[in-house]
C-alpha cells in the first residue's frame, strides 16, 4: 500500500471538508509542528496556505526525519508559496504521478 500511495486516499475526506488541497506543503504531526516552529525560524508561516497531500518538498525531498532536512523541506515550502501558480501546481500533480505509477521515489 505504501509503495503505491494507497494509504493517502482517506486524506480524501480532508479535501472534501476543506481542511486539505491537493497540493500544498505536507502537513505535520501537531507535536512536531509545535517542536519544529521552536526550532526553526520562520517555520510556522509555512501554514499561510493550506496543507496538501502531495507538495513541492514531496516531488523534490520526499520523507524527512532529521532537523536540517525539515530546513531543506520548509526552503521548498517557501518556494512553493511564493511562486504558487496553476503550473507549479501542474508540475506537482505531474510528478506525483509519476511517483505514484512507478513507485520511484516511495519509501
Amino acid at each position: 500500500m505504501r509503495r503505491s500511495r494507497i494509504d493517502e486516499l482517506p486524506q480524501f475526506i480532508n479535501i472534501l471538508r476543506g481542511e486539505m488541497s491537493w497540493i500544498g506543503p505536507r502537513p505535520e504531526a501537531m507535536v512536531l509542528s509545535l517542536w519544529y516552529e521552536r526550532e526553526l525560524p520562520f517555520y510556522r508561516y509555512r501554514h499561510i496556505v493550506r496543507p496538501g497531500i502531495s507538495g513541492w518538498a514531496q516531488v523534490n525531498q520526499g520523507h524527512v526525519a532529521h532537523v536540517d532536512e525539515v530546513m531543506d523541506k520548509l526552503h521548498y515550502d517557501f518556494y512553493y508559496i511564493r511562486n504558487l501558480t496553476p503550473w507549479l501546481d501542474l508540475l506537482i500533480i505531474f510528478r506525483t504521478m509519476a511517483t505514484v505509477l512507478t513507485g520511484f521515489g516511495s519509501k
